[in-house]
């Protein structure tokens, strides 16, 4: 008789390996934010090219996320999360040895590649947890993708004010090394849920319209949003796009299923997975500029690099926090329910920020407030996708959501910087962002979170929602799985 896999004898040793990796490779969108005003100095080069070590991670991040779940639908998932932290150690190794800007960026790249562990992370605790931790499994990984950027910033910036900055890489290598070993000794294997093989060249035609659509959205502000390049690089990047869809339509076994994706509360649930990726971030760029903006204002809080962090750390926690409670709405409520509430917990506290900008703990207490929606969405959001989408397709379809939320920060960082730069008045010489700048911010904010929770009303309930409401939950629908070979229903 064989026995039992380490995850099945000890569910929870699974979901912390699952989680704290997750966490892990979250952590690498923010680990050179503080240190990125010192980079060209550090790396010897200019800033326009020391800027790639940022958007560096992000892009290889939002194209490897799709592709590292469809070839966990092929292969199974283990493989795959071994391979990403393989990836993430080698990338912070390189990245720890490097002093010049070619190996820091090559290293940057392949933690941006080792996000992809997870999307595939959410699909394999669907099929690993026991019913009774796996929406809670889901939200907790879920909530990493905001956690590890927000809890990053101060890490990173307590390490670079005490010690050398390649301390920071160091730092990640051990991080991975221990996200390595426990993948490779707790993880289960799982059969693979598709069959087929990678569509290699779609991976290489979506990478290269998404590449050159995130391109030219975060380098608009530096390139100018008429300039050929900024032209050149969106309308090329959707044009690529576009012929990428019509080349996947007419595949047998696609990178991505786009009848699925076309249902309507997939459709509607990556659209919202946009808008709320754009209201998880605009925080994160805009608070901390108002808390370190100069108290010479008469509105910036003359806080340090440091100190800003720290206020935002407890935004992080939030969504940590909110793990359990946004389990239970999902077990009660639905993923449909949940989004809408999550999106405008996220409005409210931008309506928060807008109104109580005079201090730090109010600054604090609007991103926890936004913290805590963004946790409650950012869990619904897998289990919408899961639940509309074929088995085979989970990990393909969690990480085209993931992919979606990326386009939303993406989004955001180019929206923030156009309306912070736009709106200035001359402090000291500088030139900089007036009050009415930073709560115009916030107010766009709010209306992305508004907007999320309408299109996320805009799903069609199913008749075991309303099963639900009454009381009366389908069984078949306990785990939050569409059976296998049953259509999903919209």
């Amino acid at each position: 008789m064989p026995r039992p896999s380490a995850a099945a004898r000890h569910p929870a040793l699974a979901l912390a390996v699952i989680g704290f990796s997750s966490l892990s490779a979250s952590l690498m969108q923010s680990l050179v934010i503080p240190i990125q005003p010192e980079l060209p100095t550090m790396l010897g080069t200019a800033p326009a090219n020391a800027a790639w070590v940022v958007t560096a991670t992000l892009l290889a991040g939002g194209v490897a996320m799709p592709v590292a779940g469809r070839l966990a639908d092929l292969r199974g998932r283990k493989p795959v999360l071994l391979g990403s932290a393989i990836l993430l150690l080698i990338g912070s190794l390189i990245c720890a040895l490097g002093d010049s800007l070619a190996p820091v960026l090559i290293g940057r790249t392949l933690q941006g590649v080792a996000m992809g562990y997870i999307p595939v992370a959410i699909s394999l605790a669907r099929e690993i947890m026991p019913p009774h931790l796996r929406n809670a499994a889901i939200s907790g990984i879920s909530a990493t993708l905001g956690v590890g950027g927000a809890l990053g910033l101060p890490i990173a910036a307590w390490i670079v004010q005490s010690a050398d900055w390649h301390a920071l890489f160091w730092l990640a290598s051990a991080l991975a090394v221990v996200m390595t070993l426990g993948t490779a000794l707790v993880l289960p294997r799982t059969p693979a849920t598709s069959s087929g093989r990678l569509d290699v060249l779609g991976a290489l035609g979506m990478a290269a319209g998404v590449v050159a659509l995130l391109v030219g959205v975060s380098k608009g502000g530096a390139w100018g949003w008429t300039s050929p390049a900024t032209l050149g690089a969106i309308l090329g990047g959707l044009v690529v796009l576009l012929l990428w869809g019509r080349f996947e339509l007419r595949q047998t076994s696609p990178l991505v299923d786009l009848r699925t994706t076309a249902r309507r509360p997939v459709l509607l649930t990556n659209i919202a997975g946009i808008l709320a990726g754009f209201g998880m971030m605009a925080q994160s760029i805009v608070v901390p500029q108002l808390l370190q903006a100069p108290a010479a204002t008469g509105y910036g809080l003359g806080q340090s690099a440091l100190q800003a962090g720290l206020w935002m750390a407890p935004a992080g926690l939030m969504m940590l926090a909110f793990t359990p409670i946004s389990s239970r709405m999902l077990d009660r409520l639905g993923g449909r329910i949940t989004l809408a509430t999550g999106m405008v917990v996220l409005a409210s506290g931008y309506v928060v920020a807008f109104f109580l900008l005079d201090a730090p703990w109010q600054l604090m207490l609007a991103s926890c407030v936004s913290s805590a929606g963004v946790g409650i969405a950012y869990a619904a959001m897998p289990a919408l996708i899961m639940e509309n989408s074929p088995a085979s397709e989970a990990g393909a379809g969690v990480g085209l959501n993931s992919l979606m939320r990326s386009l939303g920060t993406t989004a955001a960082g180019a929206v923030m910087a156009i309306v912070l730069t736009s709106v200035t008045a001359s402090v000291a010489g500088a030139q900089i962002p007036t009050l009415d700048a930073f709560r115009l911010c916030f107010a766009l904010g709010a209306v992305a979170g508004l907007g999320a929770a309408a299109v996320t009303l805009g799903i069609r309930r199913r008749p075991t929602d309303r099963a639900d409401e009454a009381g009366t939950r389908a069984p078949a629908e306990d785990s939050g799985l569409v059976l296998a070979g049953e259509p999903a229903r919209s």
